[in-house]
């Protein structure tokens, strides 16, 4: 089992999702509100293909880290899937779903918890965090 904080689990999460060109992340603490999760996290992707990239990426660097996810649920049609990362739960909806189902609105009770999140953009070039290649585009100065 990993040793990740529940901010640098939420951080990697997002980080994760946002190399797969995830928008709108929210992390939620959830930690006054139930007793099943300490996070929230909220991420939407365009279309079901990019659900599953952004669920496969988030559940490969989890794993990497040492944070075997306990369940996934939602790949087969990917328009809302959960992945279960024991303390953080992930929530990926298509556009249309995120809106209809108002997560926000359900846990507008729980502090949105601030992460450093890479420029947009950002996070496709800067993946050396995590053992990957970091790619530059020009001379380092």
């Amino acid at each position: 089992m990993s040793e990740l904080g529940r901010i640098e689990k939420a951080q990697l999460i997002v980080e994760a999702a946002l190399e797969r060109s995830a928008h709108d992340p929210l992390a939620l603490d959830m930690r006054e509100l139930t007793s099943y999760a300490d996070t929230f996290i909220l991420l939407t992707g365009n279309s079901d293909r990019q659900v599953r990239a952004i669920a496969d990426n988030v559940s490969q660097k989890l794993k990497r880290a040492g944070e075997q996810p306990l369940g996934v649920e939602g790949l087969d049609e990917a328009r809302w899937v959960l992945i279960d990362a024991n303390d953080v739960i992930v929530h990926i909806f298509v556009s249309d779903l995120r809106g209809h189902f108002g997560l926000e609105r359900l846990w507008s009770d729980a502090a949105e918890i601030e992460l450093d999140l890479p420029e947009a953009g950002a996070a496709s070039d800067a993946k050396d965090a995590n053992g990957a290649e970091e790619v530059h585009g020009g001379s380092a100065g």
